[in-house]
């Protein structure tokens, strides 16, 4: 019998594959591998294909330990995979991501097929990005492959990966929030009614959206009567090819929104931005934090201060033209440390799926050693009327230090926020925002910002 503080251990988004599952012991991520993966686990390991994924950075590294399992009557072997920082979701991710994302489960079925190994999954969950780089992190994602079985993941592929990105591409690129809705991927129905008609002049697409959709309306419901092989090596292999086609040529054009050019419009002088450069690097070095969450970090800038002495930093913005435009500069310096994500603070990610415990909210992934709130609080208090000590309370929920600026009314990016509306925040003064903050943090250094009106404060948690 399962003894039940054991099974306490397990994930709560790690069930529903038979093979085996994660669990934390001691704060300690670990996979237990069942007795049924073992032929898969050791096909896996013995014919080349974990090393060689491995060494590409297409899949998580892990060791064999000896752990007691979590569940001992099941287990053929626990093994120790290497610590992701932080875990992200789909919603979360720039176009790019998602994209790169995609072309990484194809790039490893492609050379799990070369050894008689398939995917049996390709949930977009299943990808991180370690090192800057999108990897699978589900070792026990592979099977044996049969010759003639089709892809077991192929619908799996195209609702979490194909059908987002095409939406994205050449509907709108805030349809990726679907995926929050939607968390075994977008129904290919939904998404072959929403995509515009010329795409079914489109090979890819109308093969692998709007026809598969029509295919699953033809067959839903209808008794399984064989299971007989229908595929080909070869037939697989172009599916795959014809997949990795689609997705290549989906591409999705950053516009000049207002955030996205934020440093080009922004009304500090250089000298004020360089002593703002200043505080946050000596003052991420001060607290030398291992991860660090950006709140609001527009492209990036001031995320790649805090991350100069090794940190791991999760810099999310809003728009999405700014995380995309994060993520490609990322990518073009092979930035491993930087994780760009798209997230907005009034209404940041929930936890979602079963028991709404499958996907961590984004609170839940916390704490981070430290937070940066730079030209923020005026958007939070005056464009969505919070109130500042009810933003002091959600920053202490998700750092021990903050870094934060205080934008005063007199400043002209407030301004601008005020001149549509009444203003009804007569606390919002730098004296409001102290009073506000020191209820839940001790504020460690004020600096006045060079030829600036504001003001950048270093806080630490009471």
């Amino acid at each position: 019998m399962t003894n039940p503080k054991q099974n306490n251990e397990q994930l709560s988004a790690s069930f529903r594959d038979p093979s085996g599952f994660l669990f934390s012991r001691d704060g300690v991520l670990y996979r237990q591998v069942n007795r049924r993966y073992e032929q898969e686990y050791a096909r896996l390991m013995e014919s080349g294909l974990y090393d060689r994924l491995v060494k590409a950075g297409l899949l998580i590294p892990h060791v064999e330990v000896d752990q007691a399992p979590a569940e001992s009557d099941l287990s053929h072997k626990v093994i120790q995979p290497e610590h992701v920082p932080f875990i992200s979701y789909p919603y979360e991710w720039s176009f790019s991501q998602l994209k790169d994302a995609a072309l990484a489960t194809l790039a490893i079925q492609r050379r799990s097929l070369k050894v008689g190994m398939s995917l049996k999954d390709a949930s977009a969950y299943n990808m991180q990005f370690v090192r800057g780089k999108a990897t699978l992190i589900d070792t026990l994602s592979f099977e044996t492959y049969k010759e003639g079985q089709p892809w077991v993941a192929y619908r799996q592929f195209c609702q979490h990966f194909l059908a987002p990105l095409a939406l994205m591409a050449l509907r709108d690129i805030r349809l990726n929030q679907l995926l929050r809705v939607y968390i075994d991927g977008i129904p290919l129905d939904l998404a072959s009614g929403l995509l515009p008609s010329k795409t079914r002049f489109n090979f890819g697409l109308l093969t692998h959206i709007h026809l598969h959709a029509g295919a699953q309306k033809r067959y839903s419901g209808m008794e399984v009567k064989s299971r007989a092989a229908t595929m080909s090596k070869q037939a697989m292999t172009g599916l795959i090819d014809s997949l990795d086609s689609t997705v290549r040529k989906l591409e999705w054009k950053p516009g000049g929104t207002e955030w996205g050019n934020y440093y080009d419009i922004t009304n500090y002088s250089d000298s004020a931005f360089e002593h703002k450069k200043q505080l946050v690097q000596e003052w991420s070095a001060k607290v030398k934090p291992s991860l660090v969450w950006d709140l609001g970090a527009n492209r990036g800038v001031f995320s790649r201060m805090a991350g100069e002495h090794g940190a791991f930093v999760v810099s999310s913005d809003i728009d999405p033209t700014a995380v995309e435009q994060n993520y490609r500069q990322m990518k073009a310096e092979k930035t491993e440390n930087l994780l760009p994500l798209l997230l907005d603070l009034t209404n940041p990610s929930p936890s979602i799926g079963w028991a709404n415990e499958e996907r961590d909210s984004f609170g839940r992934r916390g704490p981070a050693d430290i937070l940066l709130a730079l030209a923020l609080i005026h958007h939070l208090a005056i464009s969505n009327n919070v109130p500042l000590l009810q933003i002091a309370d959600f920053f202490a929920k998700l750092g021990k230090w903050l870094v934060i600026e205080f934008v005063p009314k007199a400043d002209s990016q407030v301004q601008k926020l005020l001149a549509s509306r009444e203003d009804i925040f007569p606390d919002y003064t730098r004296e409001g925002f102290e009073t506000a903050f020191q209820r839940r943090f001790r504020i460690v250094e004020a600096v006045n910002v060079r030829e600036s009106e504001r003001a950048l404060y270093l806080m630490e948690r009471l």
